[in-house]
């Protein structure tokens, strides 16, 4: 099989940038859309966390413990985790912790995580 694509991990419409005349520097373009998919409903004022958890809730869709054992060329699982509760502030206001679980699988070369090797 092959490497998970940009948009079975991001999302309908995510895109590598190239850059250009118009595009001063390349990047990784994730639309509006994909992040409303995931369940940020209003990405224009939604926070960095809300990005970032839209983000790893597009990407739980696919990378899958069932995709990562079909496919000998995924190399990241995620998967829930246990949920808990926890106290915060002054108030002792009651927080619910959903936990999310990242596995990142390389062949056993060192034991540094380098991006570049999933």
């Amino acid at each position: 099989m092959a490497e998970p694509t940009l948009v079975q991990i991001f999302g309908t419409g995510a895109t590598r940038l190239a850059s250009g005349a118009t595009t001063p520097s390349s990047g990784l373009f994730i639309p509006d859309s994909a992040l409303q998919t995931a369940g940020l409903n209003t990405p224009s004022t939604g926070s960095a966390e809300g990005h970032l958890a839209a983000v790893v809730l597009n990407a739980k869709t696919y990378l899958t413990q069932a995709n990562f054992d079909a496919n000998i060329d995924q190399s990241l699982i995620i998967a829930n985790g246990y949920s808990s509760f926890t106290t915060r502030g002054t108030n002792n206001d009651s927080y619910r912790q959903d936990q999310l679980t990242l596995t990142l699988a390389k062949i056993d070369i060192g034991a540094t995580l380098d991006p570049d090797s999933y």
